[in-house]
């Protein structure tokens, strides 16, 4: 791959990883709900997760779709559904010091396994695939998939530090309500690509 191409790679990777999307809005809520600390495993699923995906999407689990049309139509059903119902727990989280009781974060296995039903992850994956590893060959794919790892981490964690640093900002009841019904909004208008192409 040429330096060009790795240059681009790498412009790509950040621009679609710090961008917001349903991975780095629940991560912002997160951070804002549950700390930093806590967050750690959702974020790391979210980066491992993400670069298992493209692995397996440039080792030709994209043709699947191809072959079978009506398996990506039941994919986008279920993933709109699985957005919208993380948005309501979004909306209805409980506060920081009810948090430790009553409500968790998400997992390191939910995060990575949440990467095969969003969207935005799909299409990026997709798109790197294709662009950046035309060839399909292991190391294109690999190359890929590293520097999307490098990148993607990085950039996801950064959206639970700014939800971790509103957390002082919402101290107030109200207020923490409505940052978290504003996020779930914000989750559901980024189907918005998705319902309506």
């Amino acid at each position: 791959m040429s330096f060009e191409l790795i240059t681009a790679l790498v412009a790509f990777a950040f621009v679609t990883s710090i961008t917001p999307g349903p991975n780095n809005l629940m991560l912002m809520a997160s951070g804002a709900n549950f700390g930093f600390r806590r967050t750690i495993p959702h974020m790391l699923g979210v980066g491992l997760g993400f670069v298992f995906m493209v692995v397996l999407v440039g080792a030709g689990l994209v043709q699947v779709f191809d072959a079978y049309p009506l398996s990506y139509t039941v994919l986008k059903v279920f993933s709109v559904a699985y957005l919208l119902y993380l948005a309501w727990k979004i909306a209805t989280a409980a506060q920081p010091k009810d948090a430790a009781r009553g409500g968790t974060p998400i997992t390191f296995i939910q995060a990575a396994l949440f990467q095969w039903v969003n969207p935005k992850a799909w299409a990026m994956a997709l798109t790197a695939v294709s662009v950046y590893a035309p060839s399909q060959s292991l190391g294109a794919i690999v190359l890929v998939a590293v520097v999307f790892g490098a990148i993607n981490l990085p950039s996801v964690s950064s959206w639970t530090v700014l939800g971790q640093q509103m957390r002082r900002v919402l101290t107030n009841p109200d207020r923490l309500r409505a940052f978290n019904v504003t996020m779930a909004v914000l989750l559901v208008a980024s189907l918005y690509p998705v319902v309506l192409p």
